[in-house]
């Protein structure tokens, strides 16, 4: 009878403490919220120097500690961009195509993304997929004809594992519309990927002279880049952002509870929730 106590008062306490956890966890979504919205009112230009992109160290609270952060996810390449007003865009398809040359995957992948999302079913050459590719799979399905709501998504597409995947995940992102990449927050791959006559050197070297000083503007931007790189498609391009993840963690004694939520900022609105889930 009394070790049944002892695992009643145990399990009473782990509900309490993941309660707890629960609410510091949205808590710090809401954090994030209001330093995002501080932000824009403050620049309309987005950078790694500002306070949104400073990791939050655990910080204690009472009986545990919180820690988390933002990231901006169009320093990310949006593979929903592949498809613009119902059509493959050639431009972003270019660009997809050297990301994954430049992370050695098969550029014909960008063709089986692009396939899985635009509302037609004409495969794409090369490397496309359409319904009679994933019919013929045990079990079989269809292309979703839609855009991707997560990275995750990958995995339903031609050409994706477990592996490929994991490489492109530090890259590449799936946001609700198509976006450009914003220069003060890409990685070097990301920004080599976007500009046509840029080598992967020449974009880690932009990436080092921005943490002295970040672009203000595409123009400043394109003053910067190397003579070589003249060919800069700015629709692809911005210095500043609309989509940010954010991720949190808490502890309370033995549990644990963790989130992540992609937050949609317009102008100086209070940021809207897209997604959010437990990680």
């Amino acid at each position: 009878m009394a070790w049944q106590q002892q695992l009643w008062l145990r399990q009473v306490e782990n509900l309490a403490a993941q309660a707890q956890s629960r609410v510091v966890v949205l808590a710090a979504l809401q954090w994030a919220r209001s330093v995002l919205a501080q932000d824009a009112r403050s620049s309309s230009v987005d950078h790694l120097g500002e306070g949104w992109a400073q990791a939050l160290s655990p910080l204690p609270v009472e009986g545990g500690e919180l820690s988390g952060g933002l990231s901006d996810q169009q320093g990310l390449f949006n593979l929903n961009s592949l498809v613009r007003e119902g059509k493959a865009s050639a431009a972003d398809l270019a660009a997809f195509r050297k990301l994954l040359e430049l992370l050695q995957l098969p550029p014909g992948l960008a063709s089986a993304v692009a396939d899985w999302i635009d509302p037609d079913a004409e495969a794409t050459y090369p490397g496309g997929a359409e319904d009679m590719d994933y019919l013929a799979l045990d079990p079989p399905y269809r292309a979703a004809n839609r855009a991707l709501t997560t990275v995750d998504g990958l995995y339903r597409i031609k050409g994706f594992d477990a592996a490929r995947v994991a490489r492109l995940r530090a890259f590449v992102t799936a946001l609700p519309q198509a976006t450009p990449v914003n220069v003060n927050t890409a990685p070097a791959e990301v920004l080599a990927a976007a500009i046509a006559d840029l080598s992967l050197d020449q974009a880690r070297a932009l990436v080092a002279s921005r943490k002295a000083r970040h672009f203000t503007d595409l123009a400043d931007f394109r003053a910067r880049l190397p003579q070589p790189a003249a060919q800069v498609n700015e629709t692809l391009l911005s210095v500043g952002s609309r989509y940010f993840l954010v991720t949190g963690h808490a502890r309370f004694g033995r549990a644990k509870a963790g989130c992540q939520a992609l937050l949609e900022r317009e102008a100086t609105a209070w940021p809207k929730l897209v997604w959010q889930k437990n990680i």
